[in-house]
């Protein structure tokens, strides 16, 4: 074998075991991918109960109830709601009629146990993922819940 041939070897070798360990990777990470629904695709989606998801939507007004690190709160787009159970401390931007995104998964059919919750930073910013679903469906004009009954 030549020193070419040697070194076409050696680089085809290495190819193909970094391919290999790309495949295993991306097909392990593919049952644990986290994606980003608004309420009213819960349904339509047919997610199922525990599969990680990520929910947004706004935190419906008049819906939070706190008791100690226990927080309960209603995520809506303006179309449909979701009930969210999350025990933790919750951003201190947190508050109702405002944007949320919750990582977790559903318990059930009426119920998100959130094991993170994030709030937009200030009042210019709100997750683009987020501003495209609502667009695109004619949810929440505005952003806000306050023209929902």
């Amino acid at each position: 074998m030549t020193r070419k041939q040697k070194r076409l070897a050696i680089i085809g070798g290495l190819s193909a075991v970094v391919l290999t360990a790309v495949v295993f990777i991306a097909i392990a990470m593919r049952g644990t991918a986290s994606f980003f629904v608004v309420p009213s695709e819960i349904q339509t989606q047919n997610i199922a109960i525990n599969q990680a998801v990520r929910l947004g939507g706004i935190v419906k007004s008049d819906s939070w109830v706190k008791e100690g690190t226990s927080h309960n709160f209603l995520v809506t787009d303006c179309k449909t709601d979701i009930a969210v159970h999350y025990d933790g401390i919750v951003p201190d931007l947190f508050r109702e009629g405002q944007e949320v995104i919750v990582e977790g998964a559903l318990i059930n059919n009426e119920l998100f146990e959130a094991t993170n919750v994030l709030a937009k930073h200030d009042e210019n910013y709100v997750p683009k993922d987020m501003v495209d679903k609502f667009e695109e469906q004619g949810l929440c004009p505005g952003h806000t819940d306050e023209a929902y009954g």
